[in-house]
């Protein structure tokens, strides 16, 4: 079973991904820089397992790259918001 299966692991897992970043230092701008480049690679090659995922990923196709990041920066704000 991959963490992608199930949206709420799929956010734990992006939460527990968030915290290690922020505890090696990464600065906030790196953090939703290496957001916007994870979501965008899960978007061109992850066939959504999810109908959670399948509609961010269909957001994120149609979006212009500014669109993109708000979409990687709002993902940040969910999963720090449940962590």
């Amino acid at each position: 079973m991959s963490v992608m299966d199930e949206f709420g692991s799929w956010k734990q897992f992006l939460a527990n991904r968030l915290d290690q970043a922020e505890e090696s230092g990464m600065s906030k701008q790196t953090i939703e820089d290496l957001a916007h480049q994870v979501g965008d690679y899960l978007a061109q090659n992850i066939d959504a397992p999810n109908d959670e995922i399948h509609a961010i990923q269909e957001l994120w196709n149609v979006a212009k790259d500014e669109e993109q990041q708000v979409i990687a920066n709002l993902m940040i704000k969910l999963v720090q918001k449940e962590s």
